[in-house]
């Protein structure tokens, strides 16, 4: 592989890694089975996750880890702080496990990569033999204005999985379980994007149809969703199944430390490539 195309596989896959929160799904046969319909559910079940929603978006900031697979694209793990009072901000590092991805990252000399969110922009740092292609830059600034579907990372928070089980045509709880030494309880459903119209009685009208939007653009048709919630209304873990264009996608959440103070600092103006110009000049603009 000439550098050139080795320098546009690396920025591919950092662009896929930012999107990995809203990733594009498809219905396959592969996908959880679409639930008829949103069934009834219990008074108390529907109050507990809009508990759970308002003290999880209230925290905000926590400290997370998490696995993702998208089908043979990629698996990766992934740690670190993420806050969310106004804009998401925070710092994550990612280590790939497998897939393309993991292949393209070892070209590059490094199989994990540091990434920033601020309110205008997502980084990833890449290795110094990507940089040796961009005038020793490390740093690539991907504006959320740049790149369809990516300002979608913007309202990627933990409480948006618990937005998505409310809106569960099959939601129901399924008992206590431990988490990591932790007490919680366990909620699972499936939500289909086709049945999320009219019906504002567990989520008002207006967050029905930004959800219903969000999924929309990100390709989403159906996703199981479970979830893991403490004494304390809280978010613990969650897991989100569902189908892709290159195969099966999974991911799996750990959130802990609610609160944490999260400082993510610009990265440095002369080690940061702009992904807009980068392509621009490979294309010879």
């Amino acid at each position: 592989m000439n550098s050139t195309r080795l320098r546009r596989s690396a920025l591919g896959t950092a662009v896929a890694v930012a999107l990995t929160g809203a990733v594009a799904c498809t219905s396959t046969d592969d996908a959880p089975d679409r639930p008829d319909g949103v069934r009834s559910a219990p008074p108390a079940l529907i109050d507990a996750l809009r508990r759970a929603d308002r003290a999880t978006d209230a925290a905000d900031s926590a400290r997370v880890e998490s696995t993702t697979t998208i089908g043979s694209q990629m698996s990766l793990r992934a740690a670190g702080t993420l806050g969310w009072a106004d804009d998401v901000t925070g710092a994550l590092t990612l280590t790939y496990t497998g897939g393309t991805a993991l292949e393209t990252m070892r070209r590059l000399g490094s199989t994990s990569m540091k990434t920033r969110y601020l309110p205008d922009a997502y980084y990833a740092r890449m290795g110094d033999t990507f940089a040796s292609q961009t005038g020793g830059r490390h740093w690539i600034r991907y504006g959320y204005a740049d790149l369809d579907g990516l300002d979608q990372v913007r309202s990627t928070t933990p409480n948006q999985s618990v937005k998505l089980l409310l809106a569960a045509g099959d939601l129901r709880r399924v008992g206590a379980e431990r988490v990591r030494g932790v007490d919680t309880t366990h909620y699972t459903g499936t939500v289909a994007t086709a049945d999320l119209t009219g019906d504002a009685t567990r989520l008002g009208a207006r967050e029905l149809a930004a959800l219903r939007e969000q999924l929309t653009r990100a390709g989403v048709t159906s996703e199981r969703v479970d979830i893991w919630v403490d004494g304390r209304d809280l978010l613990v873990k969650k897991a989100e199944k569902g189908s892709t264009l290159t195969g099966g996608y999974s991911q799996t959440a750990h959130y802990r430390d609610y609160g944490v103070r999260v400082s993510v600092a610009r990265p440095p103006a002369a080690d940061t490539a702009d992904y807009k110009t980068l392509m621009d000049h490979q294309d010879g603009r």
